[in-house]
Formats: C-alpha cells, sequence, structure tokens
C-alpha cells in the first residue's frame, strides 16, 4: 500500500511544479521563480531539509499569508520569511551573494520565538504567500525593485489563475480552514479577502500589519505589535 504523503512531501512537490510555471507579464514586470533559476539545485536542496525538518508529519496546520515574496528573500531563497543567513544554519546550505538578513525575517524570527520556537510554531502554522512568485519591475532609474502583486491591475489579472490554483493546493495539504493569517493589513488584506469572498477559502481572515511597516515606521512600538501577532496566533 502506498505510504501517505507526509506534510513536507507536499511542499516539495508543489514547489518543484511552481518551477514549472511561466507567466509573461507586461513591459518592466516579470517573475522571479526561485525554484527555476540559476540557483534551483540549491533551492529545492535547501526546500527538502527545511521541511523535512519542521512538517514531516500529517497534522494539520493553519496558513499565514504575505502578499508576494521579496525580490532578494524569499524570492530568492524559495521558503518564505526565511532569510538566506538563517537557512544557511539551518540546512547547511549556501546561495551565493544572497545573505540578506531584512527586518520581515527579524521580526518574524522573534515571534515565533516567543510563541515558543521553530519545532512548536511550524508544528501549527505553514507560511507562504497569496502570490507564491516574485515580482520585480523596472523603475525610473533602470533597477528591478519589488513589486506585489497587485500594485498593477494587468499584472494582478495575469497572476490571478495561479494565485487561486496555489491556494487550492496548499489548502489540500492539510490546512485548518477555520482561520487565515494576512500578512499586510492594508491591501494585501483587502485582495484577499475579495479572493476569499468569491472562493470561500477561509472561514476568517485576521489581518496582521506587515514587519516591515512596524520597523520602519513604528519601531518604539515593536513590542506592542509582537503582542498582538501572539495573541491572533493563539486565538486571544
Amino acid at each position: 500500500m502506498k505510504q501517505k504523503q507526509t506534510f513536507s512531501d507536499k511542499v516539495f512537490q508543489f514547489d518543484q511544479e511552481l518551477g514549472n510555471v511561466k507567466i509573461n507579464l507586461p513591459e518592466l514586470y516579470k517573475i522571479i521563480n526561485p525554484y527555476s533559476g540559476r540557483n534551483k539545485k540549491q533551492v529545492l536542496q535547501m526546500v527538502q531539509i527545511f521541511y523535512q525538518k519542521y512538517f514531516n508529519d500529517k497534522n494539520k496546520r493553519r496558513l499565514i499569508l504575505g502578499s508576494s515574496p521579496a525580490r532578494r528573500g524569499s524570492a530568492i531563497t524559495g521558503i518564505p520569511f526565511e532569510d538566506a543567513l538563517n537557512l544557511q544554519k539551518e540546512t547547511g546550505i549556501s546561495i551565493a551573494n544572497f545573505h540578506v538578513n531584512n527586518a520581515a525575517s527579524n521580526f518574524l524570527n522573534r515571534v515565533i520565538y516567543e510563541y515558543g520556537g521553530r519545532h512548536k510554531f511550524y508544528h501549527n502554522f505553514y507560511l507562504n504567500f497569496v502570490c507564491p512568485l516574485g515580482i520585480c519591475k523596472i523603475n525610473s532609474k533602470g533597477n528591478q525593485v519589488n513589486c506585489n502583486y497587485y500594485e498593477n491591475k494587468q499584472v494582478e489579472e495575469m497572476v490571478t489563475p495561479l494565485i487561486i490554483s496555489a491556494l487550492k493546493t496548499q489548502i489540500s495539504f492539510g490546512i485548518d480552514t477555520s482561520v487565515c493569517y494576512c500578512i499586510g493589513s492594508g491591501q494585501n488584506y483587502q485582495e484577499l479577502s475579495k479572493i476569499n469572498k468569491n472562493w470561500g477559502f477561509f472561514q476568517k481572515i485576521v489581518p496582521l500589519e506587515h514587519p516591515r511597516f512596524i520597523t520602519q515606521y513604528h519601531p518604539e512600538d515593536e513590542k506592542k505589535y509582537l503582542h498582538k501577532y501572539l495573541n491572533a496566533l493563539m486565538g486571544k
């Protein structure tokens, strides 16, 4: 009898399949796909080691969704909200020239630590993005910059089939759909709420401020937002 797939098996298969996604976005925009890029081999090794370490079971988990992977963050490592430096420590694999330790992962690392550590946190939660692949655009100076899936209407329409398909697939991993946590209490929350209204994926969506918003604009209130995250995740 074929053994039932673990949560980590399903994530690894999902990420491999994302490597086949190609979307020709409008001029000045492009998809960043870590599962098919020049670091594909290291990324998939990293994904396999990381998820086997924390998700090698058949537990149900609640979903936490950001908007889109950052250009020099998760869009390179392939593991949501985990920076390259931490992943090198976790997996023993390094990705050349990408050791960015960003504010978002630093704040979330604090949340994870206060929740009870990585094993406890990942036992209960699975992180990803509404749009699971990164998007960048060329700005007026000719530089690549981060772009969220909702910043351009045409881009959003073109990635929506991927968004819906990815959410359906991830829910099938064994997601507790009674609640979804949305990182980004502004437009990401609005757009995810619209999607949920049409598709009924989750019973409710809880908005949480983006860590970059917290650390950049309200560093003095970081402890307050940390407690807000913890209370939400603990259902208080």
